[in-house]
């Protein structure tokens, strides 16, 4: 093989390999929390204007990100 055939499928693997990797998905999509001091009821306006901002962002809940809710009750432990 020739020093320049063997540059060039260097270079040519070398190029490509960064696209196939970006190419690759996890298999869990990332998890957002929300996290709150009161209990879920007092929250009842703020997580579905939460939800849909992230909607909007390009964000849905169970496809492409997974939100946890906890909650504290208005007990947060130290």
């Amino acid at each position: 093989m020739r020093r320049r055939d063997f540059v060039m499928l260097l270079g040519g693997a070398v190029a490509g390999w960064p696209l196939s990797t970006r190419a690759q998905q996890s298999a869990k999509p990332p998890i957002i929390g929300y996290l709150s001091p009161n209990s879920a009821s007092p929250e009842g306006q703020w997580t579905p204007a939460f939800v849909r901002r992230l909607h909007e962002l390009g964000w849905i809940d169970g496809s492409t990100i997974k939100i946890e809710y906890r909650w504290a009750e208005g007990t947060p432990s130290v």
